[in-house]
């Protein structure tokens, strides 16, 4: 379970290297569009235990509730192709006490294409599926990896988030921290 260090600087966005598989492409060997979120859910699954120490199955094991999602917005900006390697990179955008956004987006190899962008948001819910409050352990994680400007109550409007991502990919200064 995750122990807040405060002498830690915990990484914000997480990066995951990952090639574009040839079952996961459509005719035209581009990425089929339902394939994005396989490949972003688990490239953040293999991240945040690394950088985190917490895997989603202590969550539900301690607190018998998970996150689901209830809402994607996704923007297809380019094709990722079969073969390619591409980066997957996830931040926890905003929180409050029940819900959660994850922003994922996807880049070529050397981060300097954005090839897509998606925001997950999702419901903390215990075991007979009913919304619940995020426990102050939650609380302190998500308010230990989120993005401070976004949790601190900055407007979240994905068509602006897209322009901001874009410039940090074209400035090369994606941030992590």
């Amino acid at each position: 379970m995750f122990e807040f260090d405060p002498n830690k600087r915990y990484e914000k966005t997480t990066k995951t290297r990952s090639v574009i598989r040839f079952q996961d492409c459509d005719p035209l060997r581009h990425l089929n569009n339902a394939k994005y979120f396989d490949y972003y859910f688990n490239g953040r699954e293999d991240q945040v235990p690394k950088l985190y120490g917490l895997q989603n199955s202590e969550i539900y094991q301690a607190f018998d509730a998970v996150w689901v999602v209830y809402n994607h917005q996704i923007s297809y900006l380019r094709p990722a192709g079969m073969g390619e390697w591409v980066k997957l990179h996830s931040r926890v955008m905003w929180y409050d006490e029940r819900s959660v956004l994850v922003e994922y987006f996807m880049t070529d190899d050397e981060e300097t294409h954005l090839k897509n962008i998606l925001w997950s948001k999702l419901r903390f819910v215990d075991n007979a599926g009913k919304s619940t409050e995020h426990p102050p352990k939650l609380m302190e994680f998500l308010s230990t990896v989120s993005f401070d400007d976004y949790a601190s109550g900055k407007s979240l409007d994905f068509d602006q988030r897209l322009k901001e991502v874009k410039e940090e990919i074209k400035n090369q200064a994606i941030r992590y921290y």
